[in-house]
């Protein structure tokens, strides 16, 4: 849908003082990219293209609520309704990883997140906004805002997430330690006995249908289609692949996207792939044809995408949460928790949540801290 400004007043434009306004917005605006750029160089993945991905992807039609403050765009927040319409509920929506957070500018304030509930109260009873990290700005933001202004606040855990300091591995001596490296050459020079190895790395121009057609045949390859129903894929059809392949498209986002590929005697045997926002890693998914299992492809493709990111700037590396094995054999530490979170605007509402506050906890999952 194309962004265009709601005609009127009304509801549409609030100006709250002579230096802040809010803004409510049809369709995903262009200023969206505008505060990505002025954001975290760990949110800057947010895009207006990111949003939209989200949108082919899932379905949905999205407003953006602004706020501007002395002309210059601080906040936008993408929403899309969810759960029944009676509830008056909007989501904040986004790809299933690696989190749902939305631009927020280094120079916001507790005065520009009032605002942006101050608009948002005019459009929805209310707002969940996660799966999200604890910490993340956006979120340490309205939490504040929503608890000085009496909103009912309500979180329930999802699960833990693991972050890989590579600086620090680096600072206590070589790394990958010579061990590792030798035992990744013993299953290199066997592996290679199926055929010549070629190890390759994608990013921006370099993303096309056949990367992601290799991408979404070893998945089809793997335990996740083995094991599951397909659903949580990142490249097949039936899966995630359609969000991954829109997201391409943006030329920003595509050279944050980055893929480190194995093949086989010409054949897609592992791939790892992340999304490089500044020094840090986003590893979202790994995986690899069980036919190569006894050799540890995936093992060693993501030695060689960890070393590379390494050597071309990246310091710190976040797992995301699932299987915390291999990450701690790596040298992953449990990083910061992630939670579902409700704000519900004050009033009756609020006072409804608030009741509702256990159930909303307990349909989490039990937190491990």
């Amino acid at each position: 849908m194309s962004a265009m400004t709601k005609p009127i007043p009304l509801a549409s434009f609030t100006r709250l003082s002579p230096a802040l306004a809010v803004e409510w917005v049809d369709g995903l605006s262009s200023a969206i990219d505008e505060v990505a750029a002025a954001a975290a160089p760990t949110h800057r993945f947010l895009r207006k293209a990111w949003f939209a991905a989200a949108l082919d992807a899932y379905g949905g039609e999205a407003d953006t609520l602004m706020v501007t403050r002395e002309g210059e765009r601080i906040i936008t927040m993408p929403v899309v309704p969810v759960g029944p319409s009676r509830l008056g509920l909007k989501s904040v929506p986004g790809c299933y990883w690696p989190f749902r957070s939305f631009p927020v500018s280094v120079h916001a304030g507790g005065d520009e997140a009032a605002a942006l509930l101050s608009g948002l109260a005019q459009h929805a009873t209310g707002l969940r906004l996660g799966p999200i990290y604890d910490g993340d700005p956006a979120l340490q933001l309205l939490k504040a805002a929503a608890h000085a202004g009496g909103w009912a606040v309500l979180d329930r855990f999802v699960a833990d997430s693991f972050l890989l300091d590579i600086a620090a591995l680096r600072s206590d001596g070589p790394w990958p330690r010579n061990s590792t490296l030798r035992k990744n050459r013993f299953h290199e020079k066997h592996l290679g006995s199926h055929g010549p190895l070629a190890w390759n790395f994608v990013t921006g121009a370099g993303w096309c249908d056949a990367v992601f057609d290799d991408l979404a045949t070893i998945e089809q390859k793997s335990w996740i289609a083995a094991r599951t129903d397909g659903s949580d894929a990142k490249f097949t059809r039936e899966g995630h692949g359609t969000f991954w392949r829109a997201a391409a498209k943006d030329p920003v986002l595509a050279e944050m996207m980055w893929a480190a590929t194995l093949h086989v005697g010409g054949a897609p045997a592992a791939f790892s792939f992340d999304v490089n926002a500044g020094s840090l890693k986003y590893a979202i998914a790994n995986s690899y044809d069980p036919a190569f299992a006894k050799h540890s492809p995936g093992k060693l493709l993501y030695y060689r995408n960890l070393v590379q990111g390494a050597d071309e700037g990246i310091s710190a590396v976040d797992w995301g949460a699932g299987d915390g094995g291999y990450k701690q054999v790596i040298g992953a530490l449990r990083g910061p928790a992630i939670r579902d979170w409700l704000f519900i605007r004050p009033g009756l509402p609020a006072l409804a949540a608030t009741l509702l506050k256990g159930l909303w906890r307990r349909s989490g999952r039990p937190e491990t801290r």
